[in-house]
């Protein structure tokens, strides 16, 4: 998200330069499972999630992007209740959802199980590679020469009375305007300007299987969202669904914990009988950041004019580069094509639909 924004705001003519503790998309943008499918999607941001799919689809082969559909499956009538009620929402919203027979579904994917009793299929789900998204977008930022530090921690920030200083080590930056785009770090990065926001860090977890004959065509979900699954061309599966290690972003990388890797992959084995017979090569984690309503932060930091925050996008891989632009848009001073999220605004629990 931020060097989407970087990118928008240099083709509005800002001079700007891009600051990352680590490499470029080693974050949440590269260690996530890179599913962009319709029906994972939050009702309210369905509009954001269509313009960053269209986008992710026009980045192409450099991305690896690939729209394989796919299918959200319920076991029982208390998940077929759910998935009814939570797809009509979706496809209401815009998405291009509809509901189809176990049986069309076990002619389409014969691997998946026979105790399917419902499912919804949305033609425009797929995926990219999320281990190319940094490369991508460090080929844009050299070709329209935006400055970057890599492997730079920000350890201070100064306000002056023409923008901001800020201090890594030996260097010393002046900017007039400062975007903190930190995905699970927000909280801590924030808090060197003074401001204080209720973000926390969930620690998803995703595997990858060793390289196995061909067990699903497109990505499969689940009506409880706790599972997703996707193979790649070169046959490994990828598994995610959001089930939770244990780690703080201060603290580096999250860890993988056992108690809840164990049933996310026992979820994918039953919805796919054969990956009994299919090793896992890894399991990692990433840092999803959020706030209590799930909603994302985009605009004004505080009450200051010249600072802006972008983060806590639930479905952030999929949305990043749409909200990315209408972020580059309003600190141009441009009205943004649809609305952002204030980050001032009062927060209340949120549901997660």
């Amino acid at each position: 998200m931020g060097c989407g924004t970087a990118l928008r705001a240099s083709e509005g003519g800002m001079n700007t330069i891009i600051i990352d503790q680590s490499d470029m998309g080693q974050g949440a943008s590269g260690v996530n499972a890179g599913t962009l499918s319709m029906q994972i999607k939050r009702v309210k941001l369905m509009p954001y999630a269509i313009k960053g799919h269209d986008m992710w689809q026009k980045m192409g082969q450099e991305v690896d992007f690939h729209k394989t559909g796919g299918y959200t499956l319920a076991f029982n009538d208390r998940e077929a209740d759910l998935l009814h009620d939570r797809m009509t929402m979706k496809k209401e919203a815009g998405a291009n959802i509809s509901f189809v027979s176990p049986a069309i579904l076990q002619e389409k994917e014969p691997s998946l199980a026979q105790k399917i009793v419902a499912a919804s299929y949305c033609p425009d789900d797929g995926y990219a590679n999320s281990s190319l998204t940094g490369q991508y977008y460090r080929k844009r930022i050299t070709q329209l020469g935006i400055n970057y530090m890599e492997n730079t921690k920000i350890t201070q920030i100064n306000e002056t009375s023409t923008g901001y200083e800020i201090l890594s080590g030996e260097n010393r930056i002046q900017t007039k305007r400062i975007l903190f785009a930190c995905g699970g770090w927000l909280k801590e990065a924030v808090s060197l300007i003074g401001e204080d926001i209720p973000v926390n860090a969930r620690v998803n977890t995703v595997s990858v299987t060793e390289r196995a004959p061909r067990l699903m065509n497109s990505v499969i979900g689940h009506a409880t969202g706790l599972l997703t699954m996707k193979q790649k061309n070169n046959g490994t599966v990828l598994i995610g669904g959001g089930w939770q290690g244990i780690g703080k972003p201060s603290e580096g990388r999250g860890k993988v914990v056992m108690d809840s890797l164990i049933p996310n992959l026992q979820l994918a084995k039953f919805a796919a009988p054969k990956l009994a017979k299919v090793r896992i090569v890894r399991s990692w984690t990433g840092f999803e950041a959020n706030v209590p309503d799930f909603y994302p932060l985009a605009g004004k930091l505080g009450k200051r004019d010249n600072a802006f925050i972008l983060g806590c996008v639930r479905g952030g891989y999929t949305i990043g580069p749409y909200i990315s632009s209408l972020m580059g848009d309003y600190i141009l001073g441009k009205e943004p094509e649809m609305p952002l999220f204030d980050p001032s605004r009062k927060f209340e629990q949120g549901k997660l639909i």
